[in-house]
């Protein structure tokens, strides 16, 4: 009987309901990811003159240690300035903002996205992410409600972050997921698929969009991974539980970084210094702790016996400070893929320790659990280990690892700050 009368009470959208949404939900799609290639391909560019036609043309080795510290500081003062005199100062502060961007005025995204795309070329480590959803957010937000004055605000916020989410990973089903998560915390009228009917359109539009463009993968092409095996078990276990516990160091060390960073009080100060720290970090760990990551996680897996495990751990520990001193100091960026080589690293430090722990199944579990560390989603963290290793045997070990991954993780301080600069629960 009370079942009778839930379902009375919240009744299944219906196909009249359901189809007008759809073209609106593709156009959002489209766009969001459109403007994640133009931003990136305009960083890439941007970066090959930085980091080759310039130090080519200077006769400077292209990543010497002297240069990393030169692109490095230039680009913390290029951010600086761009925070501190274009309209709307880039934003609000990236440490107080995650994948769920505000809504922000139109003044601000020009300055948003020209700080992105510095960021994205002159090294610092953070990924595209969080700007881009906030400024595709705010862009969908702007023009969804003049042309359709009786639709929610939340409906156009929830089309961009899926077009936006299912652009960067280049398929539909993180964006799901990610809604899906969302909605758990909210009552929905219905039942769910209608609630992500709509989203799901866009986060389809933006993976199709940026596949016929850019046609992105995240396999790794490790070596193949067969059925599992109670030491596959048991690895997966360890790994996750380490890459969680390392992702929660960075958590609570957050708020006094970016504390030590908020004395300078300017961001002429804050940025350029945070440029010389990310220097001396790229001076230790090499040049593929620079940048968002993904380029250089490619590169770790063609060969996981490349490095040794000292190397592998250096680079671990240094990406992970590299993307705490990089989030803290004000560069406009997410935290998803650095993440992502974090994991990635550790996972084949693991192997380079017991040569038993198989590359794949170090690698899947290393990335899960610092993912659930930094971004506390963990449907978005199961799916990006899982794509990276693209094989069957490897989801049930990261379901069983995910468990004391977040039992590490759950009801501690996540990596965002309030406006008091304490952290966020």
């Amino acid at each position: 009987m009370a079942q009778d009368s839930a379902e009375q009470a919240s009744p299944a959208a219906t196909a009249r309901t359901l189809l007008p949404t759809l073209v609106p939900a593709l156009l959002v799609g489209m766009v969001a990811s459109l403007i994640l290639v133009g931003v990136s391909t305009a960083a890439e560019q941007l970066q090959y003159v930085l980091w080759q036609n310039l130090p080519d043309a200077l006769g400077v080795g292209r990543y010497s240690v002297p240069w990393m510290f030169v692109m490095l500081f230039a680009t913390g003062v290029a951010v600086g300035l761009v925070v501190w005199k274009v309209p709307g100062h880039a934003g609000p502060d990236p440490a107080s903002t995650g994948l769920d961007a505000p809504v922000l005025p139109p003044t601000v995204l020009p300055g948003l996205l020209l700080a992105t795309a510095l960021m994205l070329a002159g090294g610092p480590s953070l990924g595209p992410e969080n700007p881009i959803i906030a400024v595709n957010v705010s862009l969908a937000v702007l023009v969804g409600t003049r042309a359709f004055p009786g639709a929610p605000e939340r409906g156009w916020v929830a089309l961009a972050e899926a077009g936006t989410i299912g652009a960067l990973f280049g398929t539909p089903v993180a964006a799901a997921l990610i809604i899906s998560e969302a909605l758990a915390g909210e009552r929905t009228k219905g039942q769910l698929w209608d609630s992500v009917f709509a989203p799901l359109a866009a986060g389809a539009a933006g993976a199709l969009t940026i596949t016929l463009v850019s046609r992105p993968s995240f396999d790794l092409h490790l070596p193949p991974f067969g059925q599992p095996g109670w030491g596959d078990l048991l690895a997966s276990v360890v790994v996750a539980a380490v890459g969680a516990v390392l992702g929660m160091c960075v958590v609570y060390a957050f708020p006094f970084v970016h504390g030590a960073f908020g004395r300078l009080r300017h961001p002429m100060l804050m940025l350029p210094a945070g440029g010389l720290v990310l220097g001396a970090l790229a001076a230790l760990g090499g040049q593929l702790t620079l940048f968002k990551g993904l380029d250089q996680i490619a590169e770790l897996a063609r060969d996981p016996d490349g490095w040794s495990a000292g190397e592998f751990a250096t680079m671990t520990v240094v990406k992970l400070a590299a993307m705490l001193v990089a989030a803290s100091c004000g560069f406009r960026g997410g935290r998803i893929f650095p993440a992502v080589f974090v994991g990635t690293a550790l996972g084949l430090c693991a192997h380079a320790l017991v040569s038993g722990v198989h590359p794949a199944v170090g690698v899947a579990a290393g990335v899960l659990g610092v993912l659930l560390a930094v971004t506390r989603q963990g449907w978005l963290s199961l799916f990006v280990a899982a794509v990276l290793v693209v094989s069957p045997g490897i989801l049930a070990l990261l379901c069983v690892a995910s468990l004391p991954a977040w039992l590490l993780v759950t009801g501690r301080p996540f990596m965002r700050l309030r406006a008091d600069g304490t952290s966020a629960r």
